[in-house]
Formats: structure tokens, sequence, C-alpha cells
């Protein structure tokens, strides 16, 4: 049973691979990457590991730029990379719309249940999103509004 990540990447990979049907008849794993240049002195891998936790650097300006900067320097070089980099930025622009809400919300007394819950996921997705990068997995944020594809 495949989950929308697998076919997430199903549908990335086949573009990174030039159309190349990525079916299970498929040999190789489903979320193999071609296979790119170090960054940095990095592999890849470990480089999008640091973009996911280049997030926790603080709930201020930095924490939501360092991460974009991260992803703007390389997206052109690797499309591992540019696809990490949307992904974080998605979920960063998404938190962002959420907390607005719930800011709203806390008029009404409800914000402030959802706020703790905010904050626990903006501490534990960047953590899983960086295990399964540096796996070499690409993992989409629960509740990330794609706006970047």
């Amino acid at each position: 049973m495949s989950s929308d990540t697998d076919i997430f990447d199903k549908k990335y990979l086949n573009e990174v691979n030039g159309g190349n049907n990525m079916s299970s008849e498929n040999t190789n794993p489903p979320n193999t990457f071609p296979s790119e240049p170090d960054i940095f002195g990095m592999k890849p891998d470990t480089y999008c590991m640091l973009l996911h936790l280049s997030q926790l650097m603080g709930s201020t300006f930095v924490g939501f730029a360092v991460p974009i900067v991260l992803w703007a320097i390389v997206k052109d070089r690797s499309p591992l990379v540019d696809l990490h980099g949307k992904i974080v930025l998605n979920w960063l622009i998404s938190l962002l719309i959420y907390m607005f809400a719930a800011g709203l919300l806390c008029i009404a007394l409800v914000g402030f249940l959802i706020l703790p819950v905010l904050v626990v996921l903006m501490v534990v997705f960047p953590i899983i999103g960086a295990v399964k990068a540096n796996e070499g997995v690409v993992w989409k944020y629960p509740l990330s509004i794609a706006f970047f594809k």
C-alpha cells in the first residue's frame, strides 16, 4: 500500500528521471534520486537535513530566513535540495497562516488551544523531515499547503 508521500516522491522522481516510468516493476527503491555532486563538501542528503533543521534556529525571523537562504543558493544545482526547499517553504508559509488564524481565534478563546499544538508541530515536523532527509527520503509535512510544487 502506498502513502501520499510515496506518490509524491514517484511523481517528482518521474520528472527528475526524464519521464521514466517509476512503476512497481522498477528495481530502484522509490526514493532514489539521480547521483548528485556534494554541496559545500556535504552529501545532498546531509544538506537537506540541515535545511530542515535550520527552521529550529528560533521562532524569530532567523528561523524563517535561514532555510530560505539555504534553499535559494543551491536550488538550481540540485533537484533534491530544490524539492526539500519547496517542502520547507510550503510548511513555513502554511505555519504563518495557521499562526495568524490561531491568533485571531484567541479572541474566541479557541486559539489558545490551537497555538500550543502549532508550537509543538513547529519543532516536531522539522525534526522528522530532517531524519527522513538524512535517510534519503522525501517527506512532505502534513498540514502543509502546496504553494510551491
